[in-house]
């Protein structure tokens, strides 16, 4: 490679020669430096506004992404892993007989439990089988889910440190313990955006089942110390999916656009001033909320939906708030552009009447989880769309209550759960690691929420070690010090 002479070196005449520059070649050169700005435009619109926003934030990944959107389907509580995925049948051999302690080896209970002389095992009271070309094991709770194993990878061993359900649902939704740090959803918004302008990037439908219930909180979709314009956006469980759109009464479009017009004015004078970024944030919410006005409205009207949707999705989906009606909902909103969409479904908390409760919470979710997967699939959209199963943390091995009168429950255990996820450029029809023949530690392959997280960036194009935010003097990210991507999961 021939190598250009230091510039000490260089001659008078060879400086003039580079000086010198030809109307033709001029305008040449300008003509691909135009037609590279203007393709950079119309691929990404906000390349070239005021934003000062980093690269990230400007819709770009740090690679190819292999998914363009996220549908988190939160079983809120924590469904026993022993009852839906992770099958022990050691454990109705045993049954009724002490935990060993060379396998509990000494881990802290919680107070719920820590008072037990005894630990007695305790198998699955529901039957399991295995299905599909990957042969995964689905308890009869799940018979749904199990038609489509075949485009799920199961992760048996997860695990995380909290073991109480508020810091673990925490951890588990923003990466601490602590609260107030900016959720998945809001990183994701961060990073990419949304591909829809007239929608939030981030939006969070809630319902409930009929067991019992652990709360959830505003603080599980923060926007933590990002610009609140990447705080979730939760839908109602009314009619009206978003509150406060419609204009007041005696009120039209024409004078709410006045209205935002003078406001914008007011807050740039005011920002000019003050340069405090929050209120350009505040104006964006103002201009989000206007545009959903139109957009809202049509999107979350169910009803319109054909008579096969509604079938697959079963009858609830057409009653707001259901569980069923939030995952069409979201199959909707993800296939207009919302990049992230979280379910949080209360109601899996079964420290007791397990045999009574848990089929009644797999009744409500089963066939429309199902269906959701179906659905993407048939429209050519479940490649790109990254669907998420799972929870806070797993439950144990051993019976809390009473055995011998089947009103027993399990106490959490955060050593092992499983979740699964599909599409999005996972594994499909596979499971990943294993846990020992008692479902009480993990065998191989652990994977810490840490590593699940940076692994879900991952899939979105993102390195989680560059996905960060300055706060505080110090540098943030959704992983926090921690965390590795598991190329077993990914295609």
């Amino acid at each position: 490679m021939k190598l250009l002479p230091k510039p000490e070196a260089m001659s008078k005449e060879f400086i003039d020669h580079r000086k010198h520059v030809t109307r033709r070649h001029f305008l040449g050169k300008l003509s691909l430096g135009l037609g590279s700005a203007a393709l950079g435009s119309l691929l990404i619109p906000d390349l070239f506004s005021k934003s000062e926003l980093p690269l990230a934030s400007l819709g770009l990944p740090h690679f190819a992404p292999k998914a363009k959107r996220i549908i988190y389907l939160f079983q809120n509580g924590a469904p026993s892993q022993l009852e839906s995925f992770d099958y022990k049948p050691l454990l109705n051999k045993m049954a009724g007989q002490e935990l060993p302690a060379s396998i509990r080896m000494g881990q802290r209970l919680t107070g719920m439990t820590s008072g037990q002389s005894k630990f007695p095992l305790v198998g699955s009271h529901f039957m399991f089988n295995q299905y599909g070309k990957s042969g995964a094991w689905v308890s009869e709770l799940f018979p749904n889910i199990a038609k489509v194993v075949d485009d799920i990878c199961f992760i048996k061993t997860m695990h995380t440190e909290a073991i109480n359900h508020d810091p673990a649902l925490t951890f588990m939704q923003t990466g601490a313990q602590q609260g107030n740090r900016p959720s998945m959803g809001s990183w994701l918004s961060y990073g990419l955006g949304s591909e829809n302008k007239n929608l939030p990037a981030f939006c969070v439908l809630l319902s409930r089942g009929r067991g019992n219930g652990q709360g959830v909180y505003s603080k599980l979709w923060t926007n933590g110390f990002l610009d609140s314009v990447h705080q979730g956006v939760q839908f109602s469980s009314s009619e009206e999916r978003v509150l406060y759109l419609k204009d007041p009464e005696g009120r039209d479009r024409a004078d709410r656009r006045n209205m935002l017009d003078q406001l914008s004015k007011l807050n740039d004078l005011n920002y000019q001033e003050f340069g405090d970024p929050e209120i350009q944030a505040r104006v964006q919410q103002y201009e989000m909320a206007y545009r959903m006005q139109t957009a809202v409205p049509e999107l979350t009207d169910l009803s319109k939906e054909p008579d096969n949707i509604i079938k697959m999705y079963g009858a609830d989906c057409l009653v707001p708030g259901t569980y069923a009606a939030n995952c069409l909902l979201a199959r909707k909103l993800s296939e207009a552009g919302v990049r992230f969409v979280q379910l949080y479904h209360q109601g899996w908390d079964q420290h007791g009447n397990m045999v009574g409760e848990m089929p009644l919470q797999a009744q409500d979710t089963d066939r429309s989880t199902a269906a959701l997967i179906m659905d993407l699939k048939q429209r050519g959209l479940l490649d790109e769309t990254l669907v998420i199963w799972g929870t806070e943390f797993g439950r144990t091995n051993y019976c809390q209550g009473d055995l011998s009168k089947d009103n027993y429950g399990r106490d959490h255990h955060p050593r092992c759960y499983t979740m699964w996820m599909a599409g999005g450029g996972v594994k499909a029809g596979t499971t990943y690691g294993e846990t020992d023949e008692f479902g009480y530690n993990i065998v191989r392959d652990p994977v810490h929420v840490n590593d699940f997280h940076a692994t879900v960036l991952h899939l979105m194009g993102m390195n989680h070690e560059q996905l960060t935010y300055k706060h505080l003097g110090r540098y943030y990210r959704l992983t926090d010090v921690a965390g590795n991507v598991v190329p077993g999961l990914i295609a």
